[in-house]
């Protein structure tokens, strides 16, 4: 939340709207003001009326009731902007605990991740929806693990979004020291990575994003010892099952080629399915399949909210009390009164000719 924080007499203090704070001044200058005019008032008919007859003409008081009513009107003004501050004071702490799931999303990163059968490609497709997805979470902790042909941690379990999505950024296939698709090696990383997150009472999943080309042949016996552990597996098919071209691009991420094998034929990387579906069948889960070109990733959501929650961080915080009807009633008062003055001369002089 945003505005500004302090201690005064050891006490915390909160302004939500500290703009509203710098203008309550400007109550007080236009209550000076009011009462400035009001004694303008006063010595301008004093100069013009005899000495004699200026009792009868400025009966009521003269000028102190205009005075009176410019001092309450600055006063009330001044405690309304002070309210509408938003004034909190902090006067206790107390345990704050959070719940959630733990979440590792393992995404492909090997250059048949590049192919554009999904636009703007694969890669930049599940780029943009585990964004959408991070958008969207509450609570939970999410870990990142890339995967081409080997995997390693890309971000650990976090709740610090803004960081995950840095990180989500920051992968690039050039960057991978191997090429290749090792479903089996990034399946093991985020179940190592899951157990090192010492929330044993918290769900975990594991989010898997690949066009599904195991290059290794173990990946189903992985996904049979996460779901032992409890890991529940999400696959997320990237590309269509017929085939697509792998672009080769330069350095500005322009389409210089197509990826060719020994033969000088193009190489097509095609995704399965069907092996995904099995995957995710032995790690206990779905294979989240979306329309209209989009990927499916946000279809977890639903799943995630089936999943245990766990004490996912607790840490003491200040709790703060609003403050504002402290000075609101007394601003609601003095402006009250300011107005029954702004009146008082005119009923008094009125009461005096009766």
């Amino acid at each position: 939340m945003s505005g500004i924080q302090t201690t005064i007499l050891g006490q915390h203090l909160r302004i939500l709207m500290p703009l509203f704070l710098w203008l309550a001044p400007a109550g007080l200058l236009v209550g000076a003001f009011a009462a400035y005019r009001a004694w303008q008032r006063q010595r301008t008919v004093a100069a013009l009326v005899p000495p004699h007859r200026l009792g009868a003409v400025l009966r009521g008081g003269g000028a102190a009731p205009g005075i009176a009513h410019g001092a309450l009107l600055g006063l009330g003004l001044f405690f309304l902007l002070a309210a509408a501050a938003g004034p909190q004071c902090g006067e206790r702490t107390e345990l704050v605990k959070r719940t959630g799931i733990d979440l590792v999303v393992a995404l492909d990163a090997s250059t048949s991740m590049l192919a554009r059968d999904v636009r703007p490609s694969r890669l930049d497709r599940a780029r943009l929806e585990v964004l959408a997805l991070l958008d969207r979470l509450k609570g939970d902790r999410v870990g990142l693990v890339v995967f081409a042909g080997d995997a390693f941690v890309q971000c650990p379990l976090t709740t610090d979004y803004s960081a995950a999505r840095l990180f989500l950024r920051a992968v690039d296939p050039a960057a991978m020291p191997q090429q290749g698709t090792a479903i089996a090696s990034a399946l093991y990383e985020s179940k190592r990575l899951l157990d090192g997150g010492g929330r044993g009472n918290a769900g975990r999943a594991v989010l898997l994003i690949t066009d599904g080309e195991d290059q290794q042949g173990d990946a189903q016996q992985a996904a049979a010892a996460l779901g032992e552990a409890g890991v529940r597996i999400y696959a997320v098919p990237v590309g269509n099952e017929a085939g697509e071209p792998i672009p080769l691009l330069d350095k500005d991420g322009n389409v210089t080629g197509y990826k060719k094998d020994r033969d000088n034929r193009t190489v097509l990387t095609r995704t399965d399915v069907a092996g995904l579906r099995e995957l995710a069948s032995r790690g206990n889960g779905l294979v989240l399949r979306g329309t209209s070109g989009e990927l499916g990733v946000l279809m977890l959501l639903p799943e995630l909210d089936k999943l245990q929650k766990g004490e996912v961080e607790s840490r003491l915080s200040v709790q703060y009390d609003d403050k504002h009807l402290w000075l609101a009633w007394p601003a609601f008062a003095l402006l009250c009164v300011a107005a029954a003055f702004g009146e008082g001369s005119s009923f008094l002089r009125r009461r005096s000719q009766a």
